[in-house]
């Protein structure tokens, strides 16, 4: 089990940290009690289950029970856990500005002005800052950036590569809530007219053929897939993690299946992503359970 301890001052941007460390596959847990991680490490190290990678948030929010949490380091350093401890910290002003943009307390100093509690934080975690295995000053960084530097730092080779989740869809059955880029392919040839080939999907190789050998569909396709190539660097660079391109025809079955699992396959051939297809109506009105 690996185990990623993110703290650090208020304001540095822990919860960033802890959403990147989400996106890279680790069980993440925010505002952990120190004196619960004994009981948590020990549940997840017996139950047989696939969670290798784990990320909790200790800070200063946790009042009292936070003094607690050389004590839990303690534990984890005495039972030979393999932990790491990420300092999140920034500028004085730059925390300020952060806190009067969001118009919220200092955590230490509710109901008093905003440096003070600043101070009184960085003396408290001084002694925790020394143990650091990283310390990010995220002054200088946004979101995206602060995401990159967590990736860079935790994640494996694969963690690198943005999620393309590529999904053909029937119209009829309503456009995917989740879907980024929606492509309306029903001005293709439409094999549900043609007899022999209804009763089949856009899996099988007669109506995979009908589909993509029309000259339409082939300047279609290296058209789109040349404008997806296009913007696929510039989501990873927007920091995000996941894609949904959903393609439609009239019911889901045909056309778009043909050609979500075609544009899937160049996608992947790239090698810079890791790619998901999903044929969400495929199935309906055949008569075949999901």
């Amino acid at each position: 089990m690996k185990l990623v301890i993110v703290t650090g001052l208020s304001g540095a941007g822990k919860t960033q940290a802890i959403r990147a460390l989400e996106d890279l596959g680790y069980f993440c847990v925010d505002n952990m009690p120190p004196n619960l991680i004994s009981r948590f490490a020990e549940l997840f190290n017996e139950a047989d289950d696939d969670v290798q990678k784990i990320a909790l948030v200790m800070d200063v929010r946790g009042g009292r029970f936070f003094d607690r949490v050389f004590e839990a380091l303690n534990y984890l350093d005495a039972q030979h856990y393999n932990y790491e401890l990420l300092f999140l910290e920034a500028a004085d002003e730059v925390l300020i500005k952060r806190f009067k943009e969001t118009r919220r307390s200092h955590p230490l100093s509710p109901f008093g002005r905003i440096p003070e509690g600043i101070i009184k934080e960085r003396k408290r975690l001084e002694e925790l800052r020394g143990i650091a295995s990283k310390i990010v000053d995220t002054s200088d960084l946004n979101v995206h950036q602060l995401k990159e530097q967590v990736t860079n730092l935790f994640g494996d080779t694969k963690d690198y590569k943005l999620m393309v989740n590529v999904m053909s869809f029937g119209f009829k059955y309503g456009i995917p809530l989740d879907a980024d880029l929606v492509m309306d392919v029903r001005f293709l040839p439409n094999p549900h007219y043609v007899d022999h080939l209804r009763n089949f999907s856009g899996h099988d190789e007669k109506v995979k053929e009908y589909v993509l050998n029309s000259p339409v569909t082939n300047e279609f396709l290296f058209k789109y897939y040349d404008m997806i190539k296009f913007l696929l660097p510039y989501y990873v660079y927007e920091g995000k993690s996941h894609l949904v391109i959903a393609i439609g025809c009239t019911g889901g079955r045909h056309r778009s299946v043909a050609l979500a699992n075609e544009m899937a396959q160049r996608i992947e051939e790239n090698q810079d992503y890791r790619v998901n297809v999903n044929h969400r109506d495929i199935l309906r009105n055949t008569g075949v359970q999901k």
